[in-house]
């Protein structure tokens, strides 16, 4: 990617999404249903999550706009996850069929390449949703939405997405090893659940595995407590910048790496 420069992979990236998106309007139908269907699959979360702070007020002493704005600030930064990088998961059936073959032989980063060529709109209405929950929980604690917050929040929104992204590239790289990979996909993806909740709740034990093994709490926790709790935060909270590009840059050396050992069907 660096010898050809940004601006080459941007240009070509805009072709390429502009030929996925005229293929997914094509079928107009299809599209409006699995929109509704995503918009109330997060209309259903919040409303699950809003039953459960009828009966409990706060937890741990973490109040229900406290645990909104972590709930916001996690559906955000699984919008890109959700809009550029969703052809993981049919790269099982790319690999075991032998058609992966076909993206090793372009003269661009294998990578992006291959990521580049789906573009799932219907993050699009996720991240709408989750704006919203953000600023509406923002608003009620009265975070005022400075030119300095604004910076924090896009930077650690950042962070949090690579971390997303890095648990979904290092469990679809397992296709390249693994026969049922899909297994191994879906629990890293799910993972994103805990992300909603401060790491206050669970025992050490998972305390210590949700931030050296499995970092989802540096997707909303750590990054959070700074606009939040800034009197609580630490030094794992400002770390979450490092963390997020070190585990994504890991998570793509897994996947490149089992993408240049690939040789066809029944590697």
């Amino acid at each position: 990617m660096r010898s050809k420069g940004l601006t080459y992979y941007l240009r070509i990236y805009f072709k390429i999404l502009a030929q996925d998106l005229k293929s997914k309007m094509s079928y107009r139908a299809d599209f409006i249903i699995s929109t509704i269907g995503m918009i109330f699959t997060n209309i259903a979360g919040f409303v699950g999550f809003w039953i459960l702070f009828r009966n409990f007020p706060s937890i741990k002493d973490w109040t229900y706009y406290e645990m909104l704005f972590l709930y916001g600030f996690s559906l955000v930064s699984l919008t890109p996850v959700q809009c550029l990088f969703d052809n993981n998961w049919k790269l099982r059936q790319y690999v075991y069929s032998g058609d992966f073959i076909k993206y090793c032989f372009r003269p661009i980063n294998l990578f992006f390449y291959y990521q580049s060529e789906v573009f799932d709109i219907k993050g699009l209405g996720q991240l709408a949703f989750g704006i919203g929950t953000l600023v509406y929980s923002a608003v009620k604690l009265g975070i005022a939405f400075t030119p300095l917050m604004i910076l924090k929040l896009i930077v650690f929104l950042t962070t949090a997405s690579l971390i997303m992204i890095a648990l979904q590239n290092a469990g679809a790289a397992t296709c390249f090893w693994i026969q049922n990979s899909f297994y191994v996909l879906d629990l890293a993806f799910r993972f994103k659940d805990y992300a909603k909740y401060p790491i206050t709740i669970f025992n050490k034990f998972f305390r210590f595995i949700f931030t050296f093994v499995m970092p989802i709490a540096f997707i909303a926790y750590y990054p959070s407590l700074v606009i939040l709790r800034p009197d609580e935060s630490h030094i794992l909270s400002w770390l979450s910048p490092l963390v997020g590009v070190a585990f994504f840059l890991v998570s793509y050396k897994i996947w490149m790496y089992g993408a240049m050992k690939y040789s066809g069907t029944g590697s």
